[in-house]
């Protein structure tokens, strides 16, 4: 059984990371990794592949930067000779980035059937990039693997067949919950260690900082009351902030910082940082804010509070059990919850139901009982066990040659293996 992950961001590299390990497991599964070389800082990945245990990818397809249109082309271009060399019997995907929808559509144009990893998640807002990718991406899968329930409420709005969905947790937990321990004994970052007039005695309370999102920094002005809103915070907290040099150049450019380490009183500005040692300063911090998705869950999971500078987010449980509070682009709300944090009036949480470390079993245990099966088929034919795409997609949830109707774990509990394999 021949699977094909695609990724080509830092937020795929995580996410991959446990289900790549979980496959490992199955003596009968051969994953392929492919990098489409989106994120085209070679340090950074490979910094994230070596922190991550990522194995060495099949290629690296080094589309690098472009337009969204362009990129999106140009890795479809790239990757369909590879999947006509490699013959995979199924296309994983996950995340919301243009690598995750330009290999949605070469699965689909080459008539492969597609996984999709955190399926269902909406903000509702199509002037975000992902939103488009993610709406796109799951209206083409065949396997919808759904991080919380909102997901599954949102695909079955959108007409997905409830047979497709499967709720099964949260592949970036799974990430922390194994690399947390290590990340926790992981060296400060020099960068840190070095003295400037905005030094951070980690030793103490501190607050971790990212942002990214065009609605944040692309808008100077919007930009300007939120670094504002950081500096009075930072009167009280002092704060670390990891910034990407795309970020970094839209500081420089609204003369919000000089240099590296001193932007600001209060205010530390490194350089963005390997998957452990963000997640040891993550783990440590008194409060987080942030425009992320992923940050956003993270924190839920550490009992972090996080303040998320969107006026909207594509999760929210964060929101509903968890520690995630929206404040939108609005800097005197973010001074008022930042304090309240301080004075230990901050929002409570917890972890949501099965954001257990396991969501990656959950799904390569569903994959491998559909897809085996399949295979054993005499009928079996690459990409088209049915010449209907949707009987297809059925066809492959048989859990074995008998006939027997679909099953889904769609609102149920998928650490019962009942629900998969029915008996």
């Amino acid at each position: 059984m021949r699977i094909l992950t695609v990724v080509g961001a830092r937020p795929n590299f995580v996410k991959i990371a446990p289900l790549l390990d979980e496959m490992r497991r199955y003596p009968e599964m051969e994953a392929i990794l492919v990098h489409t070389g989106q994120h085209y800082d070679d340090e950074m990945s490979k910094d994230f592949f070596r922190d991550l245990e990522i194995p060495t990818p099949y290629l690296n397809l080094g589309v690098g930067s472009g337009t969204a249109v362009a990129q999106t082309a140009e890795i479809m271009l790239r990757l369909e000779p590879v999947v006509e060399e490699t013959q995979p019997d199924l296309v994983v995907v996950v995340g919301d980035v243009n690598s995750t929808l330009a290999a949605a559509l070469t699965a689909a144009k080459m008539g492969l059937p597609l996984a999709h990893v955190e399926a269902g998640l909406r903000s509702f807002d199509r002037a975000m990039p992902e939103e488009v990718n993610r709406v796109l991406t799951d209206a083409l899968a065949d396997f919808l693997f759904v991080s919380e329930p909102s997901g599954v409420e949102n695909l079955l709005s959108e007409g997905r067949p409830e047979e497709r969905i499967y709720l099964v947790g949260n592949v970036m937990i799974d990430a922390l919950d194994r690399f947390l321990p290590r990340a926790k004994r992981h060296p400060i970052p020099s960068e840190l260690q070095a003295r400037g007039k905005s030094h951070v005695d980690l030793t103490g309370p501190y607050g971790l900082v990212t942002l990214h999102r065009p609605s944040t920094v692309d808008n100077l002005a919007t930009f300007r009351v939120i670094w504002a809103a950081l500096e009075e915070i930072a009167k009280e907290l002092p704060l670390i902030f990891p910034v990407h040099p795309r970020t970094q150049s839209r500081m420089v450019e609204g003369e919000l910082s000089g240099s590296w380490q001193d932007a600001s009183d209060g205010i530390r500005v490194v350089p963005p940082m390997s998957y452990l040692e963000f997640l040891r300063l993550q783990s440590e911090a008194t409060l987080m804010i942030t425009d992320s998705g992923g940050v956003q869950e993270e924190t839920t999971a550490l009992g972090i509070p996080c303040l998320t500078v969107r006026e909207n987010t594509e999760r929210p449980i964060t929101l509903s059990e968890g520690t995630n509070l929206l404040v939108g682009l609005n800097g005197r709300r973010l001074v008022e919850e930042a304090r309240k944090i301080l004075r230990g009036e901050g929002k409570k949480g917890h972890v949501p139901e099965l954001w257990d470390g396991h969501a990656s079993a959950r799904i390569v245990r569903t994959l491998s009982g559909a897809i085996l099966p399949a295979k054993a088929n005499p009928n079996y034919a690459l990409g088209g066990l049915l010449p209907d795409r949707i009987a297809q997609s059925a066809a492959l949830r048989f859990s074995g040659g008998d006939g027997r109707e679909p099953q889904s774990c769609v609102l149920r509990n998928p650490a019962d293996s009942s629900v998969i394999y029915p008996a």
